[in-house]
C-alpha cells in the first residue's frame, strides 16, 4: 500500500466523498487548515488530477 502526503489523501477525501461522507470531507478540510504547514498550491494541483477542483474550492475559500 502507497503512502501519500497530506494533500493527496484530502484531495481523495473530495473525489470519493460520495463513499466517505462529505461531512468526513469537510472535517478533513477543517483539519488540514489547523495544521502548520498548509500548502494550497499542492492541495489544488491534485485537486485538479482528481477532477474535484470545481468542488473543494468554494469550501477553501470560505475557511480561509
Amino acid at each position: 500500500m502507497k503512502i501519500y502526503d497530506r494533500e493527496k489523501t484530502l484531495a481523495d477525501c473530495f473525489k470519493f466523498r460520495q463513499k466517505v461522507g462529505v461531512d468526513i470531507a469537510l472535517e478533513a478540510i477543517k483539519d488540514y487548515l489547523r495544521q502548520p504547514k498548509v500548502n494550497v498550491s499542492l492541495l489544488m494541483k491534485y485537486a485538479r488530477i482528481n477532477r474535484v477542483e470545481k468542488v473543494m474550492r468554494p469550501y477553501l475559500e470560505a475557511l480561509l
